[in-house]
């Protein structure tokens, strides 16, 4: 049984894709010029490579003068030496990486065409298995629930998943999906699968079981997973963005409002009076309240009025509350 993932684990899944593009171009390359191109130490180049090659992976060493690293056989053009299931690992691996890490994601693709045919459909399947989403939306950092692993190679090998899902009201549905793609939007993960109504889009930290199945699952010729969670953040963003307030805030406040608010607070510019105006939206007046209610008189809300009587409603409340 190959050690492949487990060795590859404890890599940098751009610095693995970078290396294996830089000798499938090249033929050869030493540890020097690794640690030059993907700026790491020689020592650390040097144990990435002997990783590479003690996890099955197709390249040995040259020694001497003239020596480096290359692919068995000057495979410049396929990569032979992977199984199926080594270069399943690899995309799985690279996957998420790719979609931060700038020009990595190209790259994958490169290198799925540079794979043999065989391996070619489950190494795309597996790039394209999950989108990252940088933008926030004012939630904190989560970490990473288990069920994240066997969705993706669930989307990946098209099974079928059996879930137990919590909806936000609390109410505890099952039901079996075919999994299209997994969304990491500022470490909070999304399902997009198929159901027997349509697409639908699954919060994976109220999954509370999920099984995979034998059965083959549909997944339409055309679905782009990008486009599909474009789709849906758009209709998400039209909904929480319903009404907007114009805010005053102090230029070295900003930064903190911005974080909290994510993509919900937009700055217009400098104002009169020095500070900087910026336009915060959510659903409703009264979530609006809700959210700047905190920040008390380091922020002035200048409308609309409807906003400005939800805060006043909200201190009135907190005054008859705790001034005695």
């Amino acid at each position: 049984m190959s050690t492949f993932p487990g060795r590859i684990v404890r890599m940098r899944a751009d610095r693995l894709v970078a290396i294996l593009l830089m000798m499938q171009t090249r033929g050869r390359v030493t540890a020097a010029e690794v640690a030059k191109e993907l700026e790491t130490s020689v020592a650390t180049a040097r144990r990435d490579l002997e990783a590479l090659s003690t996890a099955g992976v197709p390249v040995y060493p040259q020694p001497g003068r003239g020596g480096g690293w290359s692919l068995i056989g000057g495979a410049r053009t396929d990569l032979t030496g992977l199984t199926a299931g080594e270069a399943r690992a690899l995309f799985l691996l690279a996957g998420p990486s790719a979609n931060a890490v700038p020009g990595v994601k190209s790259a994958l693709r490169k290198l799925v065409r540079a794979l043999p045919q065989p391996f070619r459909g489950e190494a795309a399947a597996a790039s394209d298995a999950v989108v990252i989403d940088p933008a926030r939306w004012g939630e904190t950092d989560r970490e990473l629930p288990p069920v994240v692993s066997l969705l993706q190679r669930a989307v990946v090998q098209r099974n079928k998943v059996r879930l137990r899902y919590a909806k936000k009201n609390g109410e505890r549905t099952e039901r079996m999906v075919d999994p299209w793609g997994l969304i990491d939007k500022d470490a909070i993960w999304y399902l997009i699968a198929g159901t027997e109504h349509g697409q639908r889009t699954f919060r994976v930290d109220r999954i509370t079981e999920a099984v995979t199945t034998d059965e083959t699952a549909d997944r339409p010729a055309d679905f782009d997973l990008a486009a599909a969670w474009n789709e849906v953040v758009d209709e998400l963003e039209q909904r929480r963005a319903a009404t907007a307030a114009t805010v005053l805030i102090s230029e070295r406040l900003l930064p903190v409002l911005r974080n909290q608010q994510g993509r919900h607070c937009v700055v217009d510019g400098p104002a009169a009076d020095g500070r900087v105006q910026v336009q915060v939206t959510a659903p409703t007046a009264w979530m609006l309240a809700q959210q700047l209610a905190g920040w008390g008189a380091s922020i002035e809300v200048v409308g609309p009025q409807e906003v400005r009587s939800e805060l006043a409603r909200i201190g009135t409340e907190l005054l008859d509350r705790y001034a005695h």
